[in-house]
């Protein structure tokens, strides 16, 4: 495969795009029918999560840009199953419980780790796994990958939870509508701008390493990095901005079927009405 850097950056535009989308679009079809549907799901996509560790252990010695790039798609297909077992309702956390009102602010962040504490502990058994095997071999890109998106998730899901002005809940499946009461819709906190400043920082320093290192199988993974890395950073600015930004995936779902309104449900609406 080229070694182009331009390659590496449409590469990762794409993936980033369309295995949102295919999840997405997965986890919408499943809601429509029935709470089985949605373990199907995550059962139909096993493979993806074999494919992924094969093709993880199979990239470590080579450091090519074949290399390079098995080991960006592997860890590409980690994460995917993960988070479509998450989105599913499969591996979330022990709580599937709404936020109760009044309560303390210590309360509300413990009950939201519950919420998706096993989910969590997966991608951290993952991202260990990963890192033992990468330890002492010579492509250590499907770590970085995975562990660049853990990272930026975590910086996600915290400002999600202590607030930020746009939260798209348009997505959420029924399965985590309740995570919606977690969820706080206001002005930004002190860690808003400490996050964006260390993706920016982080995709300053991946575009140098891209830039300057001689192998070229590194160069093709630093450029990946930096495309992934400032695609989090524009996820970040996406709470904050008034960017349609689900319209690059709202097109291509089906209509969720109407339900009868829940107290749960109706949280959910009143999160939307922004």
């Amino acid at each position: 495969m080229s070694d182009n850097p331009w390659l590496a950056a449409a590469t990762t535009l794409f993936m980033w795009w369309f295995s949102t989308g295919v999840i997405l679009w997965r986890v919408r079809v499943a809601d429509n029918g029935t709470a089985q549907d949605h373990l199907n799901s995550v059962i139909i996509g096993l493979p993806l999560l074999a494919i992924g560790f094969a093709a993880a252990w199979a990239s470590l010695p080579d450091l090519s840009a074949n290399g390079i790039y098995l080991a960006f798609l592997a860890a590409l297909a980690l994460w995917a199953w993960i988070e479509l077992a998450f989105l599913s309702g499969v591996i979330t956390g022990p709580n599937r419980t709404a936020c109760p009102a009044f309560i303390t602010p210590a309360d509300r962040f413990w009950r939201a780790v519950g919420t998706i504490a096993w989910h969590e502990l997966t991608l951290i058994a993952t991202l260990t796994a990963l890192g033992l095997a990468s330890l002492h071999a010579a492509n250590p890109f499907a770590f970085g990958t995975f562990a660049l998106l853990f990272i930026a998730r975590v910086f996600a899901k915290l400002n999600l939870f202590l607030g930020v002005p746009r939260i798209n809940t348009h997505f959420l499946p029924r399965p985590l509508a309740h995570l919606a009461t977690y969820f706080r819709i206001g002005r930004i906190t002190a860690f808003f701008p400490l996050s964006v400043s260390a993706l920016t920082v982080g995709s300053a320093l991946l575009l140098e390493r891209a830039i300057n290192v001689t192998h070229p199988g590194m160069s093709v993974g630093y450029a990946l990095l930096t495309c992934l890395c400032l695609l989090a950073l524009l996820e970040h600015w996406f709470m904050v901005l008034p960017l349609p930004d689900e319209k690059l995936w709202r097109w291509m779902l089906p209509a969720r079927k109407s339900l009868s309104l829940t107290p749960q449900k109706d949280h959910l609406e009143d999160a939307n009405g922004l």
